[in-house]
């Protein structure tokens, strides 16, 4: 029996690189599973797996706002889903600024519905992709933080439609597992980053490779004082392979490597000096307002032992993470 896998937002870099993952698998190779992509962008897509689609690998465009579609291209494709990885969401913060109402309803509604998704087709196991925005803000300690310590978020602030979406999402996917039975666990990714990044990305991280590569300063818009929580795309896969097979229904799992947290500000010096030896300085233009969508600053120094007590180890430390991402934009 091939097993058929549901993995939304296969656009998007975790999508993506989970949907890679599965292509290169032996399972896949030997015949044993089927891939559906979910997307709202299907050139995007074919470009991304060009030469990859076929019988058992195909992209279906949806918008997962709307549940009544999303059944109906569905079922003319699948009879039966039994594991769906759900990873949609708009991640660009300044899009999170002038669009929070669209942000947390993507989130929210989208999940509830792929929850219904997964509930109608009975799925053996479902992984919903959160984030470590759930937290908000955390005071600074040395003792690390678990799944089950929240800090605080302002309801009353555009950004927060994100991580408070998130919150939701999450709860509802532990009220579909407590009342209609649906099979579900969730991975809290610290920020995710390494080989098949996009080149327009925005994020920190690929600022920050960007200027090693084009020998420019790096340019913090911050102090650059929040804490940061590092994991490698491949030990993240992992670790969401690890959920998949072995979490707890309706648990949430960070996914983090705990050997890669630092300030931002740190993480600037530390590649301006290791990767690109000093060639380049770091140096500041803060902005009086948010229009970039910045997270709030954080002490957040999350704890990996959860996730790790069911076998998983991460690798990479961001040396080579950094690395990876300067060859793949350099290509």
């Amino acid at each position: 029996m091939i097993s058929v896998y549901l993995i939304t937002g296969v656009t998007g870099y975790i999508g993506r690189m989970f949907t890679k993952a599965l292509l290169q698998s032996e399972e896949y190779k030997n015949g044993k599973i089927s891939v559906l992509g979910l997307c709202r962008d299907e050139k995007k897509a074919e470009q991304y797996f060009e030469g990859e689609l076929g019988e058992r690998f195909k992209i279906i465009k949806a918008d997962i706002l709307d549940l009544e579609h999303l059944v109906r291209k569905l079922k003319e494709i699948a009879t039966c889903i039994h594991y769906i990885i759900h990873c949609a969401a708009n991640t660009t913060s300044s899009y999170m600024v002038s669009n929070p109402v669209e942000t947390c309803d993507g989130i929210v509604i989208g999940t509830r519905n792929i929850l219904e998704i997964a509930r109608m087709y009975e799925v053996e196991r479902m992984v919903y992709i959160s984030s470590m925005e759930v937290y908000g803000y955390v005071e600074a300690s040395k003792e690390r933080v678990t799944e089950d310590n929240l800090g605080d978020i302002d309801i009353l602030s555009s950004r927060s439609c994100y991580p408070l979406g998130k919150r939701l999402a999450e709860h509802y996917c532990y009220i579909y597992y407590k009342e209609y039975g649906v099979r579900v666990s969730i991975a809290r990714l610290a920020q995710t980053f390494g080989k098949g990044i996009s080149r327009e990305d925005r994020r920190i991280f690929a600022q920050i490779a960007k200027a090693v590569i084009n020998e420019q300063d790096i340019v913090l818009h911050t102090l650059g004082e929040s804490m940061g929580n590092y994991c490698s795309i491949e030990d993240a896969i992992n670790g969401i392979f690890c959920i998949l097979s072995k979490g707890e229904l309706g648990e949430a799992y960070n996914v983090v490597n705990p050997l890669n947290t630092m300030k931002i500000r740190d993480m600037a010096y530390l590649v301006a000096n290791s990767i690109a030896d000093g060639s380049i300085s770091v140096t500041y233009d803060i902005q009086n307002n948010n229009a970039n969508g910045y997270a709030v600053s954080t002490g957040l120094r999350l704890s990996a032992e959860k996730l790790m007590k069911l076998g998983w180890k991460p690798k990479k430390d961001l040396i080579e993470m950094y690395r990876e991402v300067i060859n793949e934009l350099r290509q």
